[in-house]
């Protein structure tokens, strides 16, 4: 997160199909197995991902690092996202 308090980019990792399903408001979707391809893209740049638990988004954002992005994964992921009350966006 950078210090004004904003995130960047948000980069859901999961399958096309679960990101459907519902996602953060304002998140791209790049599946995990796409990520490495696209990771230069985000060099320099302050992302963060998430996934349905986290996993995913820690692999993501290790391969984003690599790259010269500066990322952090969303503890709990989507998931934890919901039960705490959050919204979600069903448009693709």
């Amino acid at each position: 997160m950078r210090q004004d308090g904003a995130f960047g980019v948000l980069l859901d990792v999961r399958s096309p199909d679960e990101y459907a399903g519902g996602h953060l408001p304002g998140a791209v979707n790049v599946p995990l197995d796409e990520v490495e391809a696209a990771a230069s893209r985000y060099a320099g740049q302050d992302v963060v991902t998430v996934c349905h638990s986290g996993a995913r988004s820690l692999a993501a954002a290790l391969l984003l690092s690599a790259a010269g992005a500066r990322v952090q994964s969303l503890a709990g992921g989507t998931e934890a996202w919901r039960q705490a009350g959050h919204p979600v966006d069903t448009s693709r």
